[in-house]
């Protein structure tokens, strides 16, 4: 099935390079462009399935994105991005023919279950996300968050924070997940606790995984967390 392409503009490039990543790990061909005027070039030049725009943006801001898309083709969804929570605003958005809008600061899961109710209401067909992996001898199902090492071994029960980041991993694997994203991307906001908190998940990971001395999670400093499966 052929992926749901999206054309995100965000002028934040770290708040725009986290959503893209994120967006990728979910399946979704995500084109990022950190102004107006890019944005409206590449969405003039390729087929788009959802725009998500930032309101406030050099060049082109969003509103005046939204109506020139609009002009251009009314069948593709739009999402506003915005810090503005006034009513003049939001209801400007929605005659402009926004589809959805979603204030900062937002919970990454939340935009996602935004993202495919709207294309849910125009017809399109969603990849369904992966949700079972095989990380050496070890069998991982984050639907039951369970693991399994070996045909005959027992299967051991992962909370829902352990199995949303090991999942994140196993979708990064041999590459980095970056520190940041996941914490955007699992907790909704990227502070000191929650950092600490995402520590102690990594440190039981590890002993679970030990299982398969094939398998690793190594630290990049300043980066994040690598899931290494057999040799880099």
């Amino acid at each position: 099935m052929k992926k749901i392409k999206i054309l995100l503009a965000e002028d934040d490039v770290n708040l725009g390079s986290l959503l893209q990543q994120y967006l990728e790990a979910k399946d979704f061909d995500t084109q990022l462009y950190t102004d107006g005027e890019a944005a409206y070039n590449a969405y003039m030049k390729n087929e788009f399935d959802l725009c998500i725009l930032d309101v406030m943006m050099p060049k082109k801001d969003g509103f005046e994105l939204a109506k020139n898309f609009k002009a251009v083709n009314d069948a593709v969804p739009v999402i506003f991005l915005t810090a503005k929570v006034l009513k003049e605003d939001v209801l400007k958005g929605f005659k402009l023919g926004a589809d959805d809008y979603i204030t900062k600061p937002f919970n990454m899961e939340e935009l996602l279950y935004r993202i495919e109710a709207v294309l849910r209401r125009f017809g399109r067909e969603i990849v369904e996300e992966q949700s079972v992996f095989q990380i050496g001898t070890i069998h991982f199902d984050s639907n039951s968050q369970t693991i399994k090492t070996g045909d005959n071994a027992e299967i051991n029960k992962l909370t829902s924070k352990e199995s949303d980041l090991l999942k994140l991993l196993c979708q990064y694997q041999n590459s980095v997940m970056r520190r940041d994203f996941a914490l955007k991307a699992i907790w909704g906001v990227d502070n000191y606790f929650n950092a600490r908190s995402m520590d102690v998940y990594i440190t039981k990971l590890r002993k679970i995984l030990q299982a398969d001395p094939n398998i690793k999670i190594i630290n990049k400093h300043g980066e994040g967390y690598k899931l290494i499966v057999g040799e880099e």
